[in-house]
């Protein structure tokens, strides 16, 4: 595994609580969810955030300097481009030091004052604290229809059962975290990450509020690809539909020749109507290519997994003054 990043060796402070922030143009709302952020974590246990540039193409990276420079607790993290999200967390935990680890998105619809609560289950012994969403502000009816969907069908055709209303804001145990570490896969979709490890679990509802500033980057068309990238990792459920579907065809062609033989022992042999013959041809099609689509899919992932790239590659690492040597 060699893309892992493995932790500085003590002596260092470490602290208790460390934060992931991952963040792709998020200049706008920075200064107030860490403003936020901190005023959660005042009173509670040592502390540090580490906010992960994934590429941005604004001012995110100078605020995450400025934020740095003027709190001891805050640690920066720049990607040498756009990863993606899913990557962006994982390239957090490989940096965390914390006993305990919390992944919140910079957007505020995840509140950081929700965090000393996920912190009083975790002291209570359980290893990953998820925060379920019991209300979804300013979100579509549609997007809220479909996230339902995707659920359902994840709890029902796969071995792995996904948490449902349960987005990346939890709480994971050093425990936890160093189990996630492990796992290297190219294509990543860290909620099944988060439920295929196990180990003792918990759940703190909450309200999920509206962005705070910005537009969410998750167009329907991302959304419908982080699905596919859910559904193809954690089950082969699709493989399994194809050869369903193959049969329930075959089975349906041999009524039909039975049909057409015994059509014409009795009324002999009229001539085929065209549009019937191309319906059947076009169906027959459209079914083999939607599979081989579905196969591609699959083949696709085992080739980008037989190149062995690195997950993410840092531009530089900046952690935060509470890791200073004692």
């Amino acid at each position: 595994m060699p893309d892992m990043i493995p932790l500085p060796e003590r002596p260092f402070r470490q602290p208790t609580l460390s934060v992931v922030v991952p963040a792709f143009n998020e200049a706008a709302g920075l200064d107030r969810f860490h403003q936020r952020l901190a005023a959660a974590l005042a009173d509670s246990v040592s502390w540090e955030v580490i906010y992960v540039d994934d590429g941005s193409t604004d001012g995110t990276l100078a605020v995450m300097e400025a934020l740095r420079s003027t709190d001891c607790h805050a640690g920066v993290l720049s990607l040498s481009r756009n990863f993606g999200k899913e990557t962006a967390i994982t390239a957090g935990l490989d940096h965390a030091a914390g006993d305990a680890v919390v992944v919140i998105d910079a957007d505020l619809q995840d509140p950081p004052e929700l965090i000393p609560e996920l912190i009083a289950q975790w002291r209570r012994g359980y290893d990953m604290v998820n925060a379920r969403r019991r209300s979804r502000a300013g979100e579509t009816w549609l997007k809220r229809r479909t996230a339902h969907a995707f659920y359902r069908l994840m709890q029902r055709t796969g071995a792995l059962k996904l948490p449902e209303d349960t987005g990346d804001f939890r709480l994971l145990s050093r425990r936890a975290v160093d189990a996630v570490r492990q796992l290297r896969e190219q294509h990543r979709f860290m909620k099944g990450v988060f439920a295929w490890i196990g180990y003792p679990t918990t759940f703190v509802p909450y309200d999920r509020a509206c962005r705070s500033s910005g537009v969410s980057k998750w167009t329907y068309w991302r959304l419908w690809n982080l699905a596919l990238e859910g559904i193809t990792s954690f089950t082969v459920m699709p493989l399994k539909c194809a050869t369903y579907v193959g049969l329930a065809v075959a089975v349906l062609a041999v009524i039909y020749a039975v049909q057409v033989i015994v059509k014409t022992l009795i009324i002999g042999n009229p001539v085929a109507g065209y549009p019937s013959l191309m319906t059947v041809v076009l169906f027959l099609g459209g079914v083999q290519l939607m599979f081989l689509g579905v196969i591609g899919e699959y083949l696709g992932r085992v080739f980008d997994e037989t190149k062995q790239r690195p997950l993410y590659l840092v531009q530089r690492f900046e952690p935060s003054a509470v890791r200073v040597a004692r």
